[in-house]
């Protein structure tokens, strides 16, 4: 059963300001804890079965961590390497510490002839980088061989060669800790050797639900990370209306890094047809105890609401874009609406339900259903239809690309 939590922010300043007191742990709530997030992981987590890693050795390694936790930040750090198991971006805890991994940073590595490098940068969101580093060989991390910082990632009961596993564990390197630097050494394809530190990049701090702006009779909207705002539906809605007269529209979702709810995609979808449409596919696993497990799966759709905007459309993607951002992509191709533009999204897996511990205030995100475009595909796995690699940071290819492709579609 789903256990929903709702924590007040003051909530939240009372609980930091308690890791610098002292705390008496009782290792057997814990231990309930541990078996309570085991047993909802085995029950509830729709990709327990796709990831490699094992989870008898999980109930075993840290059942034997217990007792060495002494105080309440190593209890949080304990679960959250726990759910680090499942090299997963889509399932976290619920609360952070200084010494807690971030979610994300602003570029993005794969593994290149088994070497890491630079593969995109959030070029939309970084106001100061000037160099290009997409190509660019990480060498080390904090002075530390990037390799060595990979083998020494506080998982235990995963494989660091598999593929995937490396990449996501790459990436969480680089993401970092709040409470460290993040200071890389790069070769660049030129073969020199650079330091970059990452907390120096500046991020564009936009307050506005979304940007509109419009080039030689072609209306862009951007949405600001806020997917997540009902009022983004109203925001929309007058940016759409005052586009009306526009030969085509791009709506960029490249910064909707922390997705967001159905109700805004469904809002901004259902001003794009004029008939109900289907924009995506669930399925979840109905367990039974001592009977088989049986699939129950359901398409969702999107009915039409207001005046609509019977233009051509284009939706620019990206790695920063992510979970309900990635649905709202897949959805307005599932709609036929829409061509997509991009690169891969930040590959959320599924739909996330918030889950509590029996002890501690804080609980954790377990994605209980897959999510699929309608021809589908699997939400994580979807490449954009007009793939776009990126090869500089230096200008916006992806934006050119939509542009090109937009006019195309007028012509």
């Amino acid at each position: 059963m789903i256990r929903l939590i709702y924590t007040s922010f003051i909530l939240l300043i009372y609980f930091s300001s308690a890791f610098t007191q002292d705390n008496n742990i009782d290792h057997s709530k814990i231990k309930e804890d541990l078996h309570e997030i085991l047993n909802d992981i085995s029950n509830n987590y729709a990709y327990l079965k796709n990831k490699n890693v094992d989870l008898v050795c999980i109930s075993e390694y840290y059942t034997k961590e217990i007792e060495s936790i002494k105080t309440e930040e190593e209890t949080v750090l304990f679960f959250e390497y726990l759910l680090d198991e499942f090299y997963d971006n889509h399932i976290t805890l619920r609360t952070n510490i200084n010494s807690s991994f971030r979610l994300f940073a602003p570029i993005y590595v794969i593994f290149k002839n088994g070497n890491p490098v630079i593969s995109n940068v959030w070029q939309t969101q970084i106001e100061n980088l000037n160099q290009n580093i997409i190509g660019a060989e990480i060498l080390k991390f904090n002075g530390v061989d990037y390799t060595q910082k990979i083998k020494e990632f506080p998982t235990h009961c995963n494989d660091k060669d598999f593929p995937e596993t490396r990449e996501w564990i790459a990436n969480k390197i680089i993401a970092g800790r709040y409470s460290e630097p993040r200071i890389l050494t790069l070769k660049l394809s030129n073969k020199k050797e650079i330091q970059i530190d990452l907390d120096t990049i500046r991020i564009k701090d936009e307050n506005d639900l979304l940007s509109v702006n419009t080039l030689n009779q072609i209306g862009i909207i951007r949405i600001n990370n806020s997917l997540g705002n009902d009022n983004l539906v109203s925001a929309f809605d007058n940016a759409l209306n005052g586009l009306s007269e526009t030969k085509g529209l791009i709506i960029d979702l490249r910064n909707t890094i922390f997705g967001g709810d159905s109700y805004e995609a469904r809002g901004i979808m259902s001003r794009f047809i004029n008939e109900p449409r289907p924009y995506q596919k669930h399925s979840r696993i109905a367990k039974s105890v001592n009977n088989p497990d049986v699939e129950r799966s359901w398409v969702e759709y999107v009915s039409p609401r207001s005046e609509q905007y019977k233009k051509p459309v284009v939706i620019l993607v990206g790695r920063w874009t992510g979970s309900m951002g990635e649905g709202l992509a897949i959805g307005f191709e599932g709609m036929e609406r829409a061509e997509i533009v991009g690169t891969e999204m930040r590959r959320l897996a599924g739909e996330v339900y918030d889950f509590g511990f029996k002890h501690q205030w804080y609980g954790y995100k377990l994605s209980t259903a897959k999510l699929y475009h309608i021809n589908g595909t699997i939400r994580e796995k979807y490449l954009p239809t007009n793939y776009v690699k990126q090869s500089t940071n230096e200008r916006d290819e992806i934006l050119e690309k939509g542009i090109e492709l937009i006019h195309k579609m007028i012509e």
